[in-house]
């Protein structure tokens, strides 16, 4: 455990914990050095010792310390302290850009242009270092109050000259943003980072994400097959050149994409001038289906790294193409029975109507649609909490939206409830990394925070004591909580009690790291040995270091009276 206080590389003093994750966590720290805050990634204990997960962390470390661009979170140092792995980042405080668009919704053009505008700028010059992000998503770009932002966690990038992720550590990216190519288990390419950023940016102008499902499967699978929605149906209004560069940067075939994300940064230079307004709509030149992997047009750095693939990795490959064949089967077994017990028995004559669109409709804007179309709406709608959609509007249908069916099929609306919340408790004398697990469940993000206690306080190493939200109080996905644990500390006795020695005070000070000065003074009221005096008061705090002084009786010795008898006294005898 990393506590606060504690140097690493005899250098950075650290001051709290700001996030944990998977592989690695993170602390804010002092450059007791440069004199400056620094965030300081360390690399989770339990796999400090794993050499397959240190070969990892050093070569994001390696990579990302190439990077040196105004809008990319810079990299430090790069070090082992003993069996601390650690990377010390550039520390910079700002609203994710999740955390924006949640509080906002849309922003207008003019900031989404100039956010991609940076955004693409920093991407060119990562890719100009061989070095793909893998992971580009609104919770990994921090928006500065100037205005300014800055890409964060390149703790997935990896140099393309520097080798491949195996098959199941290269769809690491959140599902939302993830490449079609990356979600059907291929390698990551510039182009996939290209993707997201097309993916963002539609994000950045609607408020919302363009795939949405009941689970991570279910969105990559669209992110596959269908096309993403037209903003320009979505706002009437919208300037055709905005939604061109989403089309081209969001392509299926990479090779429909932008060949660089130096090419979008020129484009989204002039997307608002006026003449581009209502240009032609982007028409893809290579097919947007059945494309095959090996068509698309990978740099040859990326060749290269492909051809130095480890045994390691080639032996994850075969046992992902098992795992593929094993579920293909199961999945055709299960296609075969629905289709005998569900689906042959309803075919029946009538006309193919297919579910239009009705996401993010009223339910009777989306009931007056769907009614048009030749469907029926059942009464009772399914209600399902969604972060994207309004409470009350519709997030989807059973059957669902663009799926064939015939004229007359009764659609159930699912309809939104908004953020899904939970009730804080009180968290008091539980363990943080249990609470932190449930919170987290649920969207929430925990940041830990240390209270000073008392060592006899009765307090567990890790155990809350402390908690900034109310029980009670209602939090959801994208809220924070702040939950403090124990940091101990001692306190001074009273050393004046007559239960202490010299020696016991010297044994306080030598475990403490405290420095004892002795003077000794005459009491004829005292005994030898009594503490008379402490300048450190009693149960004030111990700091390490300090002086700690102390008084203790030291009489004369009494001289022998010579002038006493010597003969022996009269005892009565005769």
């Amino acid at each position: 455990m990393i506590n606060r206080g504690q140097l690493i590389n005899d250098r950075y003093e650290i001051i709290r914990s700001i996030g944990e994750g998977g592989m690695a966590n993170v602390y804010l720290a002092l450059d007791t050095i440069l004199d400056r805050k620094v965030a300081v990634k360390i690399l989770r204990g339990d796999l400090a010792e794993d050499e397959k997960f240190v070969r990892r962390f050093q070569r994001e470390a390696i990579s990302a310390s190439s990077l040196n661009d105004p809008n990319i979170v810079e990299v430090y140092d790069v070090g082992e302290d003993d069996g601390k792995y650690f990377i010390v980042m550039e520390y910079v405080q700002g609203l994710t850009l999740k955390q924006l668009i949640k509080k906002r919704g849309s922003l207008t053009l003019p900031e989404v242009q100039d956010i991609m505008l940076q955004l693409t700028s920093a991407v060119a010059h990562a890719h100009e270092s061989y070095i793909i992000h893998r992971d580009i998503k609104p919770q990994n770009v921090i928006i500065l109050e100037d205005g300014r932002v800055k890409i964060m966690d390149f703790g997935i990038a990896v140099a393309l000259n520097a080798g491949q992720f195996t098959q199941t550590n290269s769809v690491m990216g959140t599902v939302y943003y993830i490449p079609p190519e990356q979600a059907n288990g291929g390698a990551a390419t510039i182009k996939s980072d290209i993707y997201s950023l097309g993916i963002l940016m539609y994000e950045l102008v609607t408020g919302h994400v363009p795939f949405k499902g009941d689970n991570p499967v279910e969105v990559a699978i669209k992110h596959m097959n269908e096309p993403i929605p037209s903003i320009c149906e979505y706002d009437p209004e919208m300037p055709q050149s905005i939604e061109n560069i989403i089309l081209k940067a969001s392509a299926k075939n990479p090779k429909n994409r932008y060949d660089s994300a130096y090419d979008m940064h020129e484009d989204l230079k002039t997307a608002l001038d006026k003449d581009r307004f209502n240009e032609p709509k982007v028409v893809y030149r290579y097919p947007e289906k059945n494309f095959e992997d090996d068509e698309i047009d990978i740099p040859r750095a990326g060749r290269v790294a492909r051809n130095k693939e480890t045994e390691e990795n080639k032996k994850d490959k075969r046992i992902n193409k098992v795992l593929i064949i094993l579920g293909s089967i199961v999945s055709v077994l299960v296609l075969a029975l629905l289709f005998v017990f569900i689906i042959w028995p309803n075919i029946s004559s009538g006309t193919d109507v297919e579910i239009p669109d009705v996401q993010g409709m009223t339910v009777k804007q989306a009931r007056t649609t769907l009614e048009k179309e030749g469907l029926e709406v059942k009464d009772k709608a399914k209600e399902k909490a969604d972060d994207e959609v309004d409470e009350g509007d519709v997030i989807g249908t059973d059957p669902e939206i663009g799926e064939s069916v015939k004229e007359g099929t009764k659609v159930t609306l699912i309809v939104s409830t908004g953020t899904e919340k939970i009730k804080i408790e009180d968290y008091t004398g539980r363990d943080f990394d249990e609470v932190k697990e449930e919170l987290e469940e649920a969207g929430i993000t925990v940041n830990k925070e240390e209270e000073a206690v008392t060592k006899d306080s009765g307090y567990k190493e890790n155990e809350i004591v402390k908690q900034d939200k109310e029980a009670g109080e209602e939090l959801g996905e994208g809220d924070t909580i702040t939950l403090y644990v124990p940091s101990f500390y001692i306190t001074y006795p009273d050393f004046t009690d007559g239960t202490y020695t010299k020696d016991d005070v010297q044994k306080f000070c030598d475990e403490n790291g405290l420095t004892l000065n002795v003077t000794e003074v005459e009491d004829s009221t005292k005994e030898n040995g009594t503490i008379t005096y402490q300048n450190m008061a009693k149960d004030s705090r111990v700091t390490e270091g300090a002086n700690l002084r102390i008084k203790v009786v030291k009489n004369p010795e009494k001289a022998p009276n010579f002038e006493e008898s010597t003969e022996p006294k009269d005892t009565g005898d005769m």
